[in-house]
C-alpha cells in the first residue's frame, strides 16, 4: 500500500475483531456541499469531481444540494446551518487557499479547518474538509483538476463510505 487511501474497502486482514466498514454505495443518501467561489477555476472543479463522484456511486442528482459562498472563511457558517438542517446524511465542502507572502493562509485553513470537524463531532454527522491548503498554485492544480484523481472525488467517496459505516454502527 502506497500514499493515500486504496480505492477498495475490506477488513484488516489478521484481526480476528467485528469490523465495521463503509462501502461507496450513494443510493439513498443525501449530501450538502459547501463550495468557495474563491479561486474558482479550482474549487468549480473540485465540485464537478464530488458531484460526479456522488453519481457514479449512486445518487441521484435531485438529493445534492450545493451552496456557493465567496471564500473559505465562508464555509462552516453555512455548514453549520446545513449540519442544524439534519437534512442530510453528510456534507463536504471544498475551498482551495494558496499561501502567500503573509501568514493569512495558514490561519484560514487551521480555523475553517477546526470549525468544521467541531460541526461534524457536534452533529454527528460526516463533514468533509477538502479545502485544499497548499504553497503554490501548482500543488493546488494538482490537487484539484485530474477527475477521479482530485480532492473533491475523495471527498465524495470519504462521505459515502462514513455515512454507510456509521449507519452500520447503528
Amino acid at each position: 500500500m502506497g500514499k493515500g487511501i486504496s480505492k477498495t474497502i475490506e477488513p484488516i486482514g489478521g484481526i480476528g475483531a467485528n469490523q465495521i466498514v463503509g462501502d461507496l454505495d450513494a443510493s439513498g443518501m443525501r449530501f450538502g456541499m459547501v463550495v468557495a467561489r474563491f479561486n474558482d477555476e479550482l474549487t468549480d472543479e473540485l465540485a464537478r469531481s464530488a458531484y460526479q463522484c456522488l453519481e457514479q456511486n449512486g445518487a441521484k442528482r435531485e438529493t445534492i444540494d450545493l451552496v456557493r459562498v465567496p471564500g473559505a472563511y465562508e464555509v462552516p457558517v453555512v455548514a453549520e446551518k446545513m449540519a442544524a438542517s439534519k437534512r442530510y446524511d453528510a456534507l463536504i465542502v471544498l475551498g482551495v487557499v494558496v499561501e502567500g507572502e503573509t501568514q493569512h493562509a495558514q490561519m484560514i485553513i487551521d480555523t475553517t479547518g477546526q470549525t468544521v470537524l467541531d460541526i461534524s463531532c457536534r452533529y454527528q454527522l460526516p463533514v468533509i474538509n477538502e479545502i485544499v491548503g497548499v504553497r503554490t498554485w501548482a500543488q493546488a492544480e494538482a490537487r484539484c483538476l485530474g477527475g477521479e484523481n482530485t480532492r473533491g472525488w475523495y471527498a465524495a467517496e470519504a462521505a459515502i463510505e462514513t455515512v454507510r459505516a456509521m449507519r452500520r454502527l447503528g
